[in-house]
């Protein structure tokens, strides 16, 4: 399990896993949780590739990043110290 803390968000850190290549077991903890949660569901089980071709880039009103956005920089950061 990674433990990822965020910045600019309301969430304040993702926990999750990344085998082979495959996110898995995600938890945001603060943030929006209905929405999170089903970003959480949504993700399981899909290619990190994926999971950063779908979310990059995606901004929260006048923020210049999101939850999934802090998500998709989680995922690059474990990929690069793999």
């Amino acid at each position: 399990m990674t433990t990822y803390n965020t910045a600019g968000v309301c969430a304040k850190e993702i926990d999750f896993e990344l085998k082979d290549g495959i996110v898995t077991n995600v938890r945001f903890n603060g943030g929006c949780p209905g929405n999170l949660q089903a970003i959480s569901v949504l993700v399981e089980g899909m290619p990190a590739e994926e999971v950063i071709k779908k979310l990059k880039g995606i901004t929260c009103g006048q923020k210049s990043t999101s939850c999934t956005d802090q998500l998709v920089n989680a995922i690059l950061e474990q990929m690069k110290n793999k």
